[in-house]
């Protein structure tokens, strides 16, 4: 990412400490990039604790600050617990929480297995309640304000065929946003989303895009603006949701996708068309970055 491109001042985020799920790769680790460059004292997890050790050096090697790594399985409640100890022990109490950890990829539904299926919603729709509650719990004991952001997608607004365990996960996680802005606002804790259409990472392009084709993700030429996203756009809209000065915005999801939901619906509905020599060829593409993925995890 081009930290340049970065809108708001340094130092905005100094009495910033947050932590970021799936913080080691992808859009999780832009986010880290950009709240660390503004100031922010980031903490990242994620199953490939060694992912994290690497991300974590790299960026404080290019901009000093603190950044600290933890190997965490977000779908065991007791891991996510220990890891939070932790934190409060050593650093002190998060003042965000940015819930980014996710799986996911193109499957017929017919196709799907419940270990599948368990996958995916294991690490979105319980690993991002089983955080938030955790730290949502240490903050209203401790009276602390907080701020949650769940990255989700357009799809818990029209669903989202071929990725339905991820879209059902997604929505519940937005519907939790919107519950529990209003259930904890009394609290001074702050929920919040962020919808992404097509931003460009390895390990999305490697599950929802195998065919490397123009028929999944690489559809930058159907959108309205004619092109993907580019990451320091999404990272100015997470650090307007998470910094300060915009402490009002409560229980909101924000597209960022060029207007593609408006003008398609944002989804995979054009698989439908796809043969299946075409599933068969991701499947197996599917399954060799899955392979990749877990020679390097931790935990």
């Amino acid at each position: 990412m081009d930290t340049s491109k970065l809108m708001f001042r340094d130092g905005l985020m100094k009495d910033e400490r947050i932590l970021i799920t799936g913080g080691g790769t992808g859009l999780g680790r832009e986010m880290a990039e950009g709240f660390l460059k503004l100031g922010a004292e980031v903490h990242i997890c994620g199953r490939r604790g060694g992912v994290c050790e690497e991300t974590a050096e790299e960026l404080m090697s290019k901009h000093g600050g603190k950044v600290v790594p933890y190997a965490c399985d977000i779908r065991v409640p007791d891991a996510i617990s220990d890891m939070n100890d932790r934190i409060w022990s050593a650093h002190g109490p998060l003042t965000g929480l940015m819930n980014n950890a996710a799986g996911n990829f193109i499957s017929r539904t017919e196709d799907l297995s419940i270990r599948g299926f368990d996958a995916i919603a294991n690490i979105v729709f319980r690993g991002s309640f089983y955080m938030t509650h955790d730290i949502g719990k240490r903050w209203i004991e401790q009276k602390l304000k907080g701020s949650v952001c769940s990255i989700l997608t357009t799809w818990v607004w029209n669903g989202g065929p071929f990725v339905v365990p991820s879209a059902m996960s997604k929505a519940a996680i937005n519907t939790m946003t919107q519950s529990l802005a209003v259930e904890w606002g009394r609290y001074g804790l702050r929920f919040n989303a962020i919808a992404p259409g097509p931003f460009p990472t390895k390990g999305a392009w490697a599950r929802l895009s195998p065919d490397s084709g123009s028929s999944s993700m690489e559809r930058g030429v159907a959108n309205p603006m004619g092109r993907v996203g580019e990451m320091h756009e999404l990272v100015n809209l997470a650090v307007l949701l998470m910094g300060p000065g915009c402490e009002y915005i409560n229980g909101q999801t924000i597209a960022i996708d060029g207007g593609m939901y408006n003008a398609s619906g944002g989804n995979f509905s054009a698989l439908s068309a796809w043969t299946d020599e075409q599933w068969a060829a991701a499947r197996a593409a599917i399954e060799g970055a899955n392979a990749e993925d877990k020679a390097k995890r931790t935990v």
